[in-house]
């Protein structure tokens, strides 16, 4: 036997029954914006696709317009000219091996300078800097990523250059001439030069990247170490840089991919020279500087065809190193992802 309904509270009315047809038409309406929904939604689907296909589509134009207009070239000396060290435009006899030496020389160079000291900047923004000093401090070191590139060549041509050459490239020759490394002759000018600029270059985009995945990490993990008995410095090393590896291996990686492709500064400094030589002294030649300083005096079709090639031989080492560069996260991490807990 179901109990009596509960009889209504004073000054309120019981609830009307709706209309069917009423119902009915409430619940047609409904359908009808439910699928003019699901059609936008299915629009929106296939504009995403078309937004992510869209990069698979640039660089395949990139690719094919360099291997087309770099056709001449790749049949007269084929897998020769990236092993190739001549590089005589009268004789029609080109080879690439001096310009992506020079190019991947000056970019370690400068991965090696600009790695500590980009993770230096981001600890002490993140961990040790006073509140009054972080903003200028982080909004002088982003404003160097606004710099152009031909006012850091300019600067490295008359400033930095004269310091290399009269203080620290002596020093260094004292010191560690006898790696082969840093001997003479001392021009200033040099693959040296070169990575020096583009370490000061490549730094704001490391040390901003570095800081914003420090800052990422929750601070329960720092709290954690400290209440083991860890030191501050334990604390950074064990509780942040430890679960931060990854992204810095990005932002290194971002960082190199910035060095890979420089032009002006790295034209201005580098030497301009051909060759392949052990001392970081010596002038030297990179892929970009090439296609800078001789494509608008490449009358031939052939010496045109092979600055074109140069550039695709810059495309493939970009992204070899970039495979690499992800091939040591995945040594890092053995694919899987930080701890933050």
């Amino acid at each position: 036997m179901s109990e009596p309904s509960a009889p209504p509270l004073p000054g309120t009315e019981p609830p009307k029954s709706v209309p069917l047809a009423v119902e009915q038409s409430a619940i047609r309406k409904y359908l009808m914006s439910r699928g003019s929904s699901a059609l936008a939604d299915r629009g929106f689907r296939w504009l995403m696709i078309l937004c992510a296909t869209s990069i698979f589509g640039i660089v395949a134009l990139i690719v094919t317009e360099l291997v087309a207009r770099s056709q001449m070239t790749i049949s007269k000396f084929g897998l020769h000219f990236f092993f190739g060290t001549a590089w005589d435009p009268v004789a029609n006899n080109y080879g690439a091996l001096p310009f992506i030496y020079g190019t991947l020389v000056s970019s370690l160079v400068a991965l090696a300078i600009a790695v500590p000291l980009a993770i230096g900047v981001a600890i002490f923004l993140t961990e040790m800097c006073p509140g009054f000093l972080r903003g200028p401090l982080s909004f002088m070191t982003e404003l160097l990523a606004a710099i152009p590139s031909v006012v850091y060549g300019l600067w490295a041509i008359f400033v930095l250059v004269p310091i290399l050459r009269n203080n620290v490239n002596p020093f260094l020759m004292q010191v560690f001439g006898w790696t082969g490394l840093f001997a003479r002759p001392n021009y200033g000018i040099s693959m040296f030069a070169a990575g020096v600029i583009l370490a000061i270059m490549i730094l704001p985009i490391i040390s901003s990247l570095t800081r914003e995945v420090m800052t990422a990490v929750p601070h329960t993990q720092r709290e954690a170490v400290l209440a083991l008995g860890a030191t501050r410095w334990e604390m950074i090393r064990m509780g942040v840089l430890r679960n931060a590896r990854i992204g810095i291996v990005g932002s290194m990686i971002l960082g190199l991919g910035r060095a890979l492709g420089e032009t002006m500064a790295v034209t201005m400094v580098i030497g301009n020279r051909p060759e392949i030589v052990k001392n970081l002294l010596a002038p030297a030649y990179s892929m970009a500087s090439v296609i800078a300083n001789e494509f608008s005096e490449a009358a031939d079709d052939t010496y045109r065809s092979a600055l074109i090639e140069i550039g695709l031989a810059l495309f493939i080492v970009t992204i070899i190193v970039n495979a690499l560069a992800r091939l040591l996260v995945w040594a890092v991490t053995r694919g899987a992802p930080a701890r933050v807990s």
